[in-house]
């Protein structure tokens, strides 16, 4: 998760998340639109989960 990610998902939280599939962008747009701190939360998960998928052996 690099900064530049972790800052545009603060300042818009789906805008983070686009290349992580269509479902991440709208659950991400429905939670900013119900509230700014949970899009923020969600897309700070959504990010962070995204780059530890382990291999398949």
């Amino acid at each position: 998760m690099s900064l530049w990610r972790v800052l545009l998902s603060i300042i818009f939280p789906p805008l983070a998340v686009y290349d992580q599939g269509c479902g991440s962008i709208l659950i991400v747009l429905l939670l900013t639109c119900i509230g700014w701190v949970p899009g923020v939360i969600a897309a700070l998960v959504i990010l962070n989960k995204g780059g530890n998928q382990p291999a398949n052996s």
